[in-house]
């Protein structure tokens, strides 16, 4: 799934230590999509990423993530974690866009004697 929006706010990043007795370290930005009705939206970057995916407050990214839903005490909590962030001018695509067809009328038709083109030497 990608989303596309502005970063309004980078939260604290979290460290911490797991049961197996591994460091993990996890950021969390709030990505708001344009539109009439725009949409707030939390995503987390777990791990390594956190030092390779750095977003700006205040500049647009388009986000690739996952959606990823647990239950807990009989209620559910949905996780945004992303594996890729990209700038939204280096999305683009580097190919040029498609030209539209230009309409141009057929030339008007030529009475009397035809034209004789003598430019190629072709017995045909």
């Amino acid at each position: 799934m990608e989303l596309e929006g502005t970063i309004i706010q980078r939260l604290e990043r979290q460290t911490g230590v797991s049961k197996a007795g591994k460091e993990w370290k996890k950021d969390e930005y709030v990505l708001e999509t344009p539109g009439t009705y725009p949409h707030k939206v939390k995503f987390t970057i777990f791990g390594d990423k956190c030092d390779q995916m750095q977003c700006e407050v205040g500049k647009s990214y388009v986000v690739s993530c996952d959606l990823d839903s647990r239950e807990f005490n009989g209620r559910w909590y949905t996780d945004v974690n992303v594996y890729m962030v990209r700038p939204v001018d280096a999305a683009a695509p580097a190919a040029p866009a498609p030209q539209q067809p230009s309409f141009q009328p057929a030339p008007a038709p030529q009475f009397g004697a035809p034209e004789v083109d003598n430019s190629d030497d072709l017995p045909f």
